[in-house]
């Protein structure tokens, strides 16, 4: 177990050093005005850097200035922070119930235990998180904005990948790859046309990134069929992008329709392209594996005081 935690562990540090190096290349190792930080792993600075030359990146809340416009996204931002706490409980006891799915997948259809996993393996991971926010709130009195936004109530893909789903990896993605390469194919086709490539080359980096993740998690031959989902996902991003320009302020699904739709593309297209690979890496067991040692871990520590 301890050698398979590793190997993940070194999925993740090389695919988010990969993004680092990018974003060191295109800034050309100049520092800027980001809120993007990295702790090292050996010192936890009380005033961190604005630069990107370290391993792990965080997304720091910006400091609310004097301005309306700024308090009342403040304001906004603490009632969100609100809303979530029920949230986390909701979701806490969802995790508990989830997480041992696989011990009745017997019973229950493969389709329904494919669903419930991806809702395990999202809880898990928002939990997880917000638990590293909290830490990081108390130990280095940061700030730290939230990597999802209920991303379930997602109306349209551009939605769902560019303002819900995993914040941080969306901010480091358009710093190190879509801008950079929007900003060389524009001399090429034009400033219009060049998001068409950014597009497609963020998600392929994407989906290499975690072809990489899993491939050290369960040393399993490459499939590709990850980079395929993400690519797919660009195409119909550009897709969905052409057709609002088309139609705007003429026609518009309702709310609940598009939010179905996209919900139900994303579920169906991590069926086709994306559970399969998880699966051969024993990601949902692992992960269930891992989750009853920590409640054991602080059972018997609470048990010993």
């Amino acid at each position: 177990m301890e050698s398979e935690i590793r190997n993940f562990d070194r999925g993740m540090v090389l695919s988010l050093c990969f993004c680092m190096l990018l974003l060191c290349y295109w800034q050309g190792g100049s520092e800027r005005n980001s809120t993007t930080c990295v702790l090292a792993p050996n010192r936890l600075p009380l005033s961190l850097p604005s630069s990107s030359s370290l391993v792990c990146p965080i997304k720091i809340q910006h400091k609310v200035d004097s301005s309306p416009r700024s308090h009342i996204h403040h304001a906004q931002k603490l009632q969100n922070g609100k809303k979530s706490s029920p949230n986390y409980r909701v979701k806490t006891l969802l995790l508990a119930i989830l997480v041992n799915v696989h011990n009745y997948s017997d019973y229950i259809h493969p389709k329904v235990v494919s669903l419930l996993n991806v809702m395990y393996l999202y809880i898990q991971l928002e939990i997880i998180l917000a638990i590293a926010a909290a830490v990081a709130k108390v130990l280095l009195g940061l700030e730290l904005e939230p990597q999802f936004d209920e991303p379930y109530l997602s109306t349209s893909l551009q939605d769902f990948w560019g303002r819900r789903w995993n914040l941080m990896v969306s901010s480091i993605l358009r710093l190190a790859v879509y801008e950079p390469t929007r900003n060389l194919a524009s001399g090429l086709v034009g400033r219009e046309w060049a998001r068409f490539p950014a597009v497609m080359g963020t998600f392929f980096v994407s989906g290499i990134m975690h072809e990489l993740m899993f491939f050290y998690l369960g040393r399993d031959k490459l499939t590709m069929e990850m980079t395929c989902f993400f690519l797919l996902h660009g195409l119909c991003l550009i897709a969905e992008g052409f057709l609002k320009k088309c139609f705007a302020g003429r026609w518009k699904l309702p709310a609940v329709i598009s939010g179905l739709l996209t919900t139900g593309f994303v579920l169906l297209t991590g069926y086709w392209l994306f559970l399969p690979f998880m699966y051969s890496c024993r990601v949902f067991e692992r992960a269930s594996a891992e989750y009853v040692q920590l409640v054991t871990f602080i059972e018997n520590r609470f048990r010993r005081q």
